[in-house]
C-alpha cells in the first residue's frame, strides 16, 4: 500500500514540476485543431465505408 500512495505523490510531483502546460490560449487553439481532423477524420472513414458498402452490395448482386 505504502508503493501506490508513493507512487501517486511521485506523480503528482512530476506533473507539478517537470511537465510544461500549453498557456490557455494554446490549449483552446489545440483543441479546436484537434475537433476539426477528428470531424474530417470520421468524415473520410465514412466515405470509405460507405464505397466498400456499395461494391460489396454490387460484388454480391453479381453471385
Amino acid at each position: 500500500m505504502a508503493g501506490i500512495v508513493n507512487y501517486i505523490k511521485e506523480s503528482f510531483g512530476e506533473l507539478k514540476n517537470n511537465v510544461s502546460w500549453p498557456t490557455w490560449s494554446e490549449a483552446q487553439s489545440l483543441t479546436v485543431l484537434v475537433a476539426v481532423f477528428s470531424i474530417i477524420f470520421s468524415l473520410a472513414i465514412w466515405g470509405v465505408d460507405t464505397v466498400f458498402s456499395k461494391v460489396i452490395k454490387a460484388y454480391f448482386n453479381l453471385i
